[in-house]
């Protein structure tokens, strides 16, 4: 192929003309917010741990989780056969991670609250994760009908 008939792709942005929530965005804010609890616990243990702050960025990320799938689920022109294939595959590999992590806390010795809390972000992390995954995947395809 000549040099003058070559196309370039279009940007990634300008393939999804589609109006979508901005599910990338919170996603990664939910991400954060679970990390920041996950550092401010491991920064604690083994001693007694402060569970306020934990708590409180457990309850916005689970709020932000719950925002995020109740946005996308409004939106009709979506790949949401891919979504479900991606999102079924990505929880299935991220409850995987995420088993063996509860699985290092509690063979550790963690117990009680400090346990249920990061079991807690352990499940939001891994939905949060199989989430952004699959709506990086469902965007660009095309509409279910």
């Amino acid at each position: 192929m000549s040099a003058q008939h070559a196309v370039a792709a279009p940007p990634a942005d300008a393939m999804d003309l589609r109006r979508l929530p901005p599910c990338r965005e919170l996603a990664l804010t939910t991400l954060a917010l679970v990390i920041a609890g996950g550092i401010w616990m491991a920064a604690h243990l083994p001693h007694h741990v402060p569970l306020g702050v934990p708590i409180v960025l457990l309850a916005l990320a689970a709020i932000l989780l719950a925002g995020n799938v109740v946005l996308l689920s409004r939106v009709r022109d979506f790949g949401w056969p891919a979504f479900r294939v991606v999102f079924g595959w990505a929880l299935l590999g991220e409850a995987v991670v995420g088993g063996l992590i509860g699985f290092v806390f509690i063979q550790d010795g963690t117990r009680g609250a400090p346990l249920a809390v990061l079991l807690g972000m352990l499940v939001v992390f891994v939905l949060d994760v199989a989430f952004v995954l699959a709506f990086s995947v469902g965007r660009f395809q095309p509409a279910d009908g």
